[in-house]
């Protein structure tokens, strides 16, 4: 992997200057020590509590290491009896490390944190003679999850396979999980230490056991990580942590909330994707934050021609118009980015640790799968343009032309503020629908985010509602062609997704936020016309 030796600098010099100060203050206050002590009173008394219960994160490089063995004895019996395809069911910091970690280590690993009917599908279509499936929650309450394990443990039962045997489970000590997978007899249970919260999990089991079935050099990681450990423990100016921290907070003490993550060269795989979690769901609270913006490269809209409102950082050498560049390893720059933003929370003034905002879209969608009828027929739509029905929270505009729409939304955006686009389609079959991000940036000049319903809700959801209040969003929802039902519950996946959906958008609009949802009568048909609408809108 390029870049083994790990280090952040600050390319443009009055953001370095600007920066300076915080990087002082942090060093005075020896807040990197502490961290590295796991001392809870770094963020205030009111976050007291929950820092006591979050922290082990700052060791797991040596604490996760048994891990190693066990990880390693129960790939080689599965391979023993043929089993050598891996599925993952999990959400959030229960999926976003082992997906960078298998696709940088080029390991195959099916990742299921979808309620999509049709990439489920696709994924009990694959060989289930050879399939294991690694279930991962905290305390297994998770809905998405919970059905995912029981749509296969019917599929494996379904197939005259013995479900408990390829079920294998990642959860914290005495959950709710715990105990059913004891009394369900699942092959192995994996506990995890729980003092460590989930977008900080990518060194524990969360990450490393899926990962490492797969095939990934764990131990590896490990080593990768426990290289910089010490460094980023120093109270120094020099601590890639501290540099890292202090810009972006001096950035966003300038009007630069945004942090514009592209891809250098690095050598790592999907490295946004587990860090915007992680930077977005920690610091996006009480109207402040800074807002993770994954983009498609160097030259990518957002990154390329960023504005004052947003700092573009190089995950790799520093290329075009990059203000910051951060390079290292894996394992390294998972443990630089966790203290990173730990510090960064220091700075702002949050608790990095708590995620308040994130369960009120679970309970509006709860709320709706109680109550199946608003969910059949209640919805009318204002408008409907070829295979696209528009609907609109209260105050955005929805009679015209799609294309009309758009630009009305588009514009109704602060110049400082976000489009957020979130997809509760197939990331899969429905890949395309990415390429939105960039021509909506492109056309609009604001910074713009994608995100897949609901893998989004359980990190970037947070900042929607806890952080800057300056976005607009845009939901993007299919049709369901062959629903599948979750065994023993009285919803099925294509219902759970729409309620996911709607729940949502209520509680932005419940914000103030505009919310403006687009549904697809047919896919293909919908989103090549929706791709049209935009570029249009854009003229």
């Amino acid at each position: 992997m390029a870049g083994e030796t790990t280090g952040v600098e600050i390319v443009d010099a009055a953001l370095a200057g600007e920066a300076a100060p915080f990087a002082e203050r942090l060093v005075a206050d020896q807040v990197a020590s502490k961290l590295a002590s796991q001392d809870a009173t770094l963020w205030g008394p009111e976050a007291e509590s929950e820092a006591s219960i979050r922290l082990s994160w700052t060791t797991l490089h040596k604490s996760s290491r048994p891990l190693i063995g066990e990880i390693e004895a129960l790939r080689t019996d599965l391979r023993s009896e043929g089993v050598d395809r891996v599925v993952l069911a999990g959400m959030g910091g229960s999926s976003l490390a082992p997906e960078v970690i298998t696709a940088t280590d080029g390991v195959p690993l099916t990742v299921l944190d979808t309620t999509d009917p049709g990439q489920v599908a696709d994924a009990l279509a694959g060989d289930l003679e050879r399939t294991v499936i690694v279930v991962s929650s905290k305390s297994g309450g998770t809905v998405e999850t919970d059905s995912h394990r029981r749509i296969f443990a019917k599929a494996f039962a379904d197939a005259g396979i013995d479900a408990a045997r390829r079920i294998v489970v990642v959860t914290d000590p005495g959950s709710p999980f715990a105990e059913l997978s004891e009394k369900e007899g699942y092959r192995k249970v994996f506990l995890a230490d729980p003092n460590v919260g989930g977008r900080y999990s990518a060194l524990t089991a969360f990450g490393l056991v899926p990962a490492g079935l797969a095939g990934a050099d764990v131990a590896r990681l490990l080593d990768q990580a426990a290289s910089v450990a010490d460094e980023l423990a120093t109270d120094s100016v020099d601590n890639p942590a501290v540099k890292l921290a202090a810009a972006w907070v001096a950035a966003h003490e300038k009007g630069a909330e945004k942090v514009v993550i592209g891809d250098t060269g690095s050598g790592i795989k999907g490295f946004a994707d587990w860090a915007e979690q992680l930077i977005a769901e920690s610091t996006g609270k009480q109207g402040t934050g800074l807002l993770p913006v994954a983009v498609e490269g160097p030259s990518a809209p957002g990154f390329a021609d960023a504005k004052a409102d947003a700092t573009p950082v190089a995950v790799g050498p520093a290329e075009g118009a990059a203000k910051i560049s951060v390079t290292g390893s894996l394992g390294a720059q998972f443990l630089l980015w966790e203290f990173a933003t730990a510090l960064a929370g220091r700075l702002l003034g949050i608790n990095p640790f708590d995620q308040p905002d994130v369960e009120a879209a679970k309970k509006a969608a709860r709320s709706l799968l109680d109550n199946p009828d608003k969910l059949k027929g209640g919805e009318k739509p204002s408008t409907v343009d070829g295979a696209v029905e528009v609907f609109g929270s209260a105050g955005v505009a929805t009679d015209g032309k799609l294309a009309d729409i758009l630009r009305a939304f588009f514009d109704s955006a602060p110049e400082t503020g976000y489009i957020a686009v979130q997809a509760y389609l197939d990331r899969l079959d429905d890949a395309s629908t990415a390429v939105l991000r960039g021509e909506i940036a492109k056309r609009t000049g604001r910074q713009t985010t994608f995100g897949w319903g609901p893998r989004f809700l359980h990190s970037t959801g947070q900042y929607h509602k806890g952080g800057h209040q300056n976005g607009v969003f845009l939901q993007i929802t299919g049709a369901v062609e062959d629903d599948l039902d979750v065994p023993d519950r009285p919803y099925t996946l294509g219902v759970l997704q729409h309620a996911q959906a709607l729940g949502d958008g209520q509680v932005l609009a419940e914000h103030g936020r505009p919310v403006l949802r687009l549904h697809l009568t047919d896919r293909a048909a919908g989103l090549a016309g929706l791709v049209r609408a935009v570029q249009e809108a854009g003229e």
